[in-house]
């Protein structure tokens, strides 16, 4: 068993409960761990035994671009996309963070993490 992590995704989007968030925009970071077996990929040293963080940065992208107006949905998203679009993943956790949030202070962000494991 290993994990991978894809840290510091950044993106700019148009999250948010607000109607100028939605039409604004603001930036947001994902940090996604993967929790997989990575025996079979340690021994061939070929992609195609191992999770594919190109692809899962990919299905992350796809769904940072979708609006929603909270940091739980967008994160609950990703993790339904992962498992639909992926194998080999044992479990998947993934963080949210909303930079400089509207919260009437200085606040450097507000994140949301969710992990899920594979449903069997």
């Amino acid at each position: 068993m290993g994990h991978i992590q894809i840290e510091g995704m950044e993106f700019y989007a148009f999250h948010g409960h607000y109607k100028e968030e939605q039409i604004v925009g603001n930036r947001f970071l994902v940090d996604l761990t993967i929790d997989t077996d990575m025996e079979k990929a340690l021994e061939s040293d070929n992609l195609k035994d191992a999770v594919n963080y190109q692809k899962a940065y990919e299905i992350v992208k796809l769904q940072m671009e979708k609006k929603s107006h909270l940091l739980e949905n967008i994160a609950g998203r990703i993790l339904d996309a992962l498992y639909k679009e992926m194998d080999g993943i044992n479990l998947a956790t993934v963080k949210v963070s909303k930079l400089n949030p509207p919260v009437g202070g200085k606040i450097h962000s507000v994140s949301v993490v969710m992990s899920r494991p594979k449903k069997i």
